[in-house]
């Protein structure tokens, strides 16, 4: 070894003991004849001091080195001076008189500075993946990650859990999204594709017996990268037979309670987990992923709307739209211009406009609310016992704003959910030490796709129908509610799951009011509905993504800052700029022809 103890372990019981260290030169100070080096490595920081007069030959060498230079110091670790202490480091009490040392390799100089938490361009740091890595809060980043990930699997492999690899080159399956293709050489004209999920060799492993699998499995889509999402992830997959709703909840429960309590016990958790069915978590929060650090939360002000005089409600309800809002607290002081943005925020997310009410004032009583209090551009529209009945229904008081958005359920929805979201960010409503883990479950089976006129899989085709409901698949699709639950945390949906189909008539029905006609469900789902033919037994199970839950962990509102080697929101990799062309060598042998655009 070119060292003899890692820098961040040279602690005060080392003094008198020569020691050997290498690592990159964090900081260099030059105190006229005393030169002191901040020397880094995977272990943490420990100072060097070379003295010309002690050790001439070290200082000489020290003269020229610059920060991000990889050293070799040898020398004596002594107490640091009174005074000179540093408490904020662990090595702080001592330093290391040089008696010796070597330039290893020298460096450029940075493109940014690595000793410090400065703001990178984005592109800049990704280009530079392995200098941004040796930045203290992504080497954080990266450490607890490990530590997370080894501690999901021996926390099942204690629960019986067995870790089993499956393919990365399978074959084209629809997942939800679209599927990379590899195209095959020795077999001209066919393509294997990245699995967006191990979905169905997981549902084959059950099939094969193994009872409770595990993976820490690598993920493929080709869809629009987003803060959250990457075209490449990583994704905890968990799959067991014999279980019902309850295990699998149980057990992911269990999981993320432990792993934050273990590895982050700075945070709190909510326990147990809130439960929410779908209805209520749309009807409530306007999403599917509510963040429950804090209230605002939503009401239908539709029956209300429709007594005004107020013409825009009017018209929406008439073309079968809803009118829903909330309160922001203490906002009724809102200037013109700050409510114009509210505006434009919620036109920006597919809303048609925002109606505010400004309930002007401070303290007293709904009851003796008047008509001078309200401030609004509906105003005209609405009787001060409008008003006060959409005070009391979103539980505003004097001082607050109420936010109302009118349109269809989908859009509005949204649009109220975002901008929820925004103003409990603006108001601080989050308490960022919090994860407000929660289930959200009962999720629709099928959801209408109007602009194609069909039936889309909510989750994923292979889900099974809650007890009932298997009569409804043909007759009302949109009312079948299957045994689907997510795990969401502080917005932001970390898992998603469900008790599986075991049996070959019922996936077949699903796969028919899903569009599919027999030669298609033949062509893509034939291994899976063969294997339910022999023993089939019930099984369900959850995949969390790893690099959200990294996310909300770390405390981070991009995975890109969780993960060793993105890629871009437009999902380049600027390191090794990919995607690249390729010789044409290689297109001819995999009988491949690129056709220019346009």
């Amino acid at each position: 070894m070119l060292k003899s103890i890692a820098c961040g372990d040279v602690r005060a019981s080392n003094i008198g003991q020569t020691v050997t260290l290498a690592g990159w030169v964090h900081r260099r100070r030059d105190h006229g004849n005393l030169v002191f080096i901040d020397l880094r490595d995977s272990g943490g920081i420990v100072q060097v001091v070379f003295n010309p007069e002690t050790a001439p030959d070290a200082h000489a060498a020290a003269e020229d080195v610059r920060n991000e230079w990889v050293i070799q110091v040898t020398g004596e670790v002594t107490k640091r001076p009174p005074g000179t202490e540093n408490p904020n480091l662990p090595t702080g009490d001592i330093e290391v008189a040089a008696a010796g040392a070597v330039v290893l390799n020298p460096s450029k100089t940075p493109p940014f500075y690595v000793n410090e938490q400065s703001d990178v361009e984005e592109l800049l740091r990704l280009q530079f993946r392995y200098l941004d890595l040796r930045r203290p809060a992504m080497r954080e980043a990266i450490v607890l990650r490990h530590r997370v990930v080894k501690y999901i699997r021996d926390f099942l492999d204690r629960r019986g859990f067995l870790e089993i690899e499956t393919p990365i080159l399978i074959k084209s399956t629809p997942e939800g999204a679209r599927d990379y293709l590899v195209p095959s050489r020795l077999h001209p004209g066919r393509f294997y594709a990245l699995p967006q999920s191990p979905q169905q060799l997981k549902q084959l492993l059950m099939v094969a017996g193994f009872e409770r699998y595990f993976q820490i499995a690598r993920c493929f889509r080709d869809e629009d990268p987003r803060a959250d999402r990457q075209p490449e992830h990583t994704q905890l997959d968990l799959e067991m037979s014999f279980v019902d709703e309850e295990d699998v909840l149980a057990l992911a429960e269990e999981l993320f309670t432990a792993v934050v309590e273990e590895l982050v016990p700075d945070k709190a958790v909510i326990k147990p987990f809130p439960r929410l069915t779908y209805a209520e978590s749309m009807a409530r929060f306007g999403t599917d992923k509510p963040d429950l650090r804090f209230g605002l939360e939503m009401a239908d002000l539709s029956d209300i709307a429709a007594s005004t005089d107020f013409q825009v409600f009017r018209s929406v309800l008439e073309r079968g739209g809803i009118v829903k809002g909330f309160r922001a607290p203490g906002c009724a002081s809102y200037s013109r211009r700050e409510v114009d943005g509210l505006v434009e925020f919620v036109k920006s997310r597919g809303a048609q406009g925002l109606v505010s009410i400004a309930l002007m004032g401070e303290g007293g009583s709904l009851e003796e609310l008047g008509q001078d209090q309200v401030r609004s551009s509906a105003a005209r529209f609405l009787s001060l016992d409008q008003v006060k009945e959409i005070a009391r229904r979103t539980e505003a008081g004097i001082g607050d704003l109420v936010l109302i958005i009118a349109g269809p359920s989908k859009s509005t929805n949204l649009a109220l959910s975002l901008l929820r979201h925004e103003m409990g960010r603006r108001l601080g409503l989050g308490d960022p030490n919090l994860l407000a883990f929660a289930f959200v479950t009962d999720f629709p089976l099928f959801e209408r796709n109007e602009e194609e006129e069909r039936w889309d899989a909510m989750h994923h085709a292979f889900s099974m129908p809650k007890e009932g409901h298997e009569k409804l698949i043909e007759s009302d699709p949109g009312a079948v509610v299957g045994r689907i639950y997510d795990i969401v945390c502080n917005g932001e949906e970390l898992a998603s799951g469900s008790i599986r189909n075991h049996k070959r008539e019922l996936q077949e029905r699903i796969f028919k009011v899903l569009g599919y006609t027999h030669d298609e469900v033949d062509a893509r789902f034939n291994q899976l509905l063969t294997a339910l033919d022999y023993g089939a037994p019930p099984h369900g199970g959850i995949a969390p993504g790893i690099d959200r839950l990294m996310m909300i962990l770390y405390g981070r509102e991009n995975i890109r800052d969780v993960i060793a080697f993105p890629k871009t929101q437009s999902g380049f990799d600027p390191l090794f700029e990919a995607p690249a062309e390729v010789e044409q060598s290689q297109l001819d042998e995999l009988h491949i022809r690129v056709v220019p655009e346009g």
